[in-house]
């Protein structure tokens, strides 16, 4: 995979930009901005679907596979870090003299005149940036986006607005974050990650520092992550923020009742201020307090905050309810790293009752996997009921000899509590299989587990054809 380099300057003149994987999300609401902003956009992806035909329908051409032949004379290749050295597009642009620029580099020239409002955060990032953008539209702010996830009441990841604020996520995995002209950042939390990239955990920790301090007004923060606390003491109080639990907490999170729907109250300025979502689980909350920080610091009232936060719908793969069969409910979910799989099945159990949780795991990435086995056996053994592992999804990584999914599975105390399964085929079968009325399936991962669950919903269709025969 290419390493993402941020050196090459994004060209005076832009009027037509390739985009290489213009499919992701997070790519396609960036090409989408580029078409609000008046540029011929072109792109490729490895696969058709929703996303690619939405860009069609707004007149963008979106070759299927990747080709030097796919390139006309762009003023510039829009890539990411997951393309490979090799990429017939990545090559022809090198080969043309036509500048490669990051995403992220795309990104901060969209918001190059906006007061930009950043979200970062190893985990929650995606569902707090949705929060934020449903909530500045309920109070009439008509803010720009752009997202990593779609917001499911709005369709889209991605718009532009008549406001002045533009609200984006903003990735830390390669330090991308770091480019952004940010007025205000909001950090849900500073759990090491992206290693790989970073090398060792005080880099990670030092980028965040540098990302705060580059906010010009305010910074909203975690008082309960230990690496947010360490962040937030390198910083002005003057212009800090903290939210959640912690007693000492600027926005206190507290009466937390976690159901289906998760209900709280927050405390602050010494008011009292009630709140409710219709998404579930403690770390929507959590994820509701940051939100809620943020446009309290922007100035907007506190219980029309929380009335606003209070109409999110949810984001999509964020434990996103995909169909049920037989009393089977399965639900998919964006889950990748021990902290986001504890906090997935934590709110699944929310919402089971008396049944079951059964997540079909796809590990992402081989680094990760191999450092973190063990969190995540022990997080999966503790919080579900049965785990069934797939392979791994490499993203921009090259495979590690002898790192497969296998390596959680085997570190289980409880080897009966979990099986790996390398065919998605038969794994979707035995989902099935081993599932009763009342249990919840979640596919879960960061890659592209969400495509096994027709598979998953067939078989169960199939499974209670079978059963209601005389």
């Amino acid at each position: 995979m290419i390493k993402s380099d941020f050196s090459n300057p994004v060209p005076e003149r832009l009027s037509q930009v390739h985009f290489v994987g213009i499919g992701g999300a997070g790519m396609s609401g960036i090409a989408s901005m580029f078409v609000d902003a008046g540029i011929v956009v072109t792109g490729s992806d490895s696969r058709d679907g929703a996303t690619v035909e939405a860009l069609r329908a707004r007149g963008v051409a979106v070759a299927i596979g990747h080709s030097a032949a796919n390139i006309a004379e762009p003023d510039a290749l829009v890539v990411t870090g997951a393309i490979a050295e090799d990429n017939p597009e990545y090559v022809e642009a090198r080969r043309r003299g036509i500048p490669t620029i990051h995403r992220a580099q795309a990104l901060a020239w969209l918001t190059s005149s906006a007061r930009l409002v950043a979200v970062a955060g190893a985990h929650g990032k995606t569902t707090s940036t949705a929060m934020l953008v449903t909530a500045l539209r309920q109070l009439g702010a008509d803010p720009s986006f752009v997202n990593g996830g779609v917001i499911r009441d709005l369709g889209v990841s991605a718009a532009r607005g008549a406001g002045e604020l533009f609200v984006v996520e903003a990735d830390e995995s390669d330090g991308s974050f770091l480019l952004y002209d940010t007025a205000v950042a909001l950090i849900t939390n500073v759990d090491p990650d992206h290693l790989d990239h970073y090398g060792a955990r005080q880099a990670f920790s030092d980028a965040f520092v540098e990302f705060a301090s580059k906010a010009r007004e305010f910074v909203a923060i975690s008082s309960d992550d230990p690496g947010a606390v360490e962040i937030a003491a390198h910083l002005r109080d003057s212009r800090v923020i903290t939210f959640g639990m912690a007693p000492t907490a600027d926005v206190r999170l507290h009466a937390i009742d976690a159901g289906a729907i998760v209900s709280f109250s927050l405390s602050w300025r010494g008011e009292e201020f009630a709140g409710a979502l219709k998404v579930a689980g403690v770390h929507n909350a959590v994820n509701a307090a940051g939100a809620f920080a943020v446009l309290v610091g922007l100035g907007f009232e506190p219980q029309a905050s929380l009335d606003a936060l209070a109409t999110f719908g949810g984001a999509e793969r964020r434990f996103e309810f995909r169909g049920e069969v037989d009393g089977v409910r399965v639900f998919d979910d964006f889950a990748h790293h021990p902290t986001e799989v504890e906090a997935a099945l934590s709110g699944a159990r929310g919402v089971v009752g008396t049944g079951r949780v059964i997540p079909l795991f796809q590990p992402h990435l081989f680094t990760r996997t191999q450092d973190m086995a063990q969190e995540f056996a022990d997080t999966l053994e503790r919080l579900a009921d049965y785990t069934i592992v797939l392979p791994i999804y490499g993203a921009r990584q090259d495979p590690i000899p002898g790192v497969t999914g296998a390596m959680i599975t085997e570190r289980f105390s409880d080897p009966s509590k979990g099986r790996y399964i390398e065919d998605w085929q038969a794994a979707a079968e035995y989902a099935a299989e081993i599932s009763r009325p009342g249990d919840i399936l979640v596919p879960m991962g960061g890659g592209d587990v969400h495509l096994i669950i027709p598979s998953v919903l067939s078989a169960l269709e199939r499974k209670a054809a079978v059963n209601e025969t005389p």
